[in-house]
């Protein structure tokens, strides 16, 4: 008895073992796990790792099971590109990714001579998609998009004042900023003092004094949330009353945790808030039954492996070259509503708007 169950024992081992494996399409994704940006790349991981399984779920691609590959881009350009060729390595077809914008450009060009498809769901700098790279995309909008909606609301309600533009010196910051400024210029509005800080920089003391001295009333910030939140903050503590404005980089709630209640009335551009929509309803439930709020890039990371998906079933190939494609010949549903490509890889309508942070949370500013 004992070697008969023996003998089936080892005959079903056999039978595992000789089972082939079941075929899998592996994508990547690129985004800050760590340092200064990790908010964000949660976001963004979590936005990855859902829209993953639920297309597994209902069959993968093409037939295959996704296996999704996360790796840390820490918001280093060097590590990016690094992360970039790690994945190629690893036999990725698609990227997911990168968050800052100094990263997704150098990353984007060792995508493309590998030829994986590359779907940023934050990057905003304009060069990304103007780089002439067939395989490069974004599901967010660009700096030049929201910094005109910046400027015609600083035109429209602040031509009296004195503006002072302020960038961290990044690739986003400044690229928004200027942004910003040439709009504002080109309004016919020019700006009362244009200045930087450094990212990692706390002590915002001696710019305060000197946009006091100069009498500003108005400051707009291209960068992030750590950097403004303290200038919010610092302003605050030495007394300055001035109405602040940034952009996407300040959409999440560690930009309050920093600010307090000196960030009451900071205003924000950024796109339609897609967690109330009917798309991502079913979506967002589900993230916040875990005890996650999926704000700013999660959606928009979920929808770039949504759209990649159904561009693929649709070119019957995970190649890069038929994807995009694909990408740039139709619409696809994603929790995002309906997206659409034009020849660049960028979004062919955009929906930035200003919002306004009141109590710990932002809300579309009414007009």
């Amino acid at each position: 008895m004992k070697i008969r169950t023996s003998f089936l024992a080892l005959a079903a081992l056999a039978a595992v073992s000789a089972a082939p494996a079941q075929a899998e399409t592996v994508v990547g994704l690129g985004a800050p796990l760590t340092g200064p940006n990790t908010v964000f790349g949660e976001q963004m991981r979590r936005g990855a790792d859902m829209a993953v399984k639920d297309i597994n779920a209902k069959g993968g691609v093409l037939g295959e099971q996704l296996r999704l590959v996360q790796v840390d881009d820490a918001s280093n350009p060097s590590q990016g590109v690094a992360v970039a060729n790690r994945l190629a390595t690893d036999g990725a077809v698609a990227v997911f990714g990168h968050f800052n914008s100094a990263v997704s450009i150098p990353s984007s060009v060792v995508y493309a001579d590998e030829g994986l498809l590359m779907i940023s769901p934050a990057s905003t700098n304009p060069q990304l998609t103007e780089q002439g790279l067939d395989t490069v995309f974004r599901t967010c909008g660009r700096d030049d998009q929201q910094g005109d909606v910046a400027a015609k609301y600083l035109l429209k309600n602040h031509a009296n004042d004195n503006i002072a533009i302020i960038h961290d010196q990044t690739t986003y910051g400044k690229g928004l900023a200027d942004a910003t400024k040439a709009a504002l210029n080109a309004g016919g509005k020019d700006e009362a003092m244009y200045d930087a800080v450094n990212v990692g920089d706390r002590d915002m003391s001696a710019l305060i004094t000197k946009m006091q001295d100069q009498g500003i009333n108005v400051v707009y910030f291209g960068g992030l949330h750590t950097e403004a939140g303290l200038l919010v903050r610092q302003m605050a503590d030495k007394g300055m009353k001035a109405t602040f404005m940034s952009g996407d980089g300040t959409v999440n709630q560690e930009f309050w945790n920093i600010t307090g209640p000196s960030g009451e009335g900071a205003l924000v551009t950024f796109g339609q808030d897609y967690r109330d929509t009917p798309a991502a309803a079913d979506v967002v439930k589900r993230f916040r039954e875990q005890g996650f709020e999926p704000e700013a890039y999660t959606l928009y990371t979920y929808a770039a492996v949504q759209a990649w998906a159904k561009a693929a079933e649709k070119a019957k190939s995970v190649e890069g070259e038929d994807v995009a494609e694909a990408l740039r010949d139709g619409s696809y549903d994603t929790v995002i509503g309906p997206l659409a490509f034009d020849e660049k890889g960028d979004r062919k309508e955009t929906d930035y708007i200003v919002y306004r942070w009141s109590n710990g949370t932002y809300a579309p500013l009414k007009q």
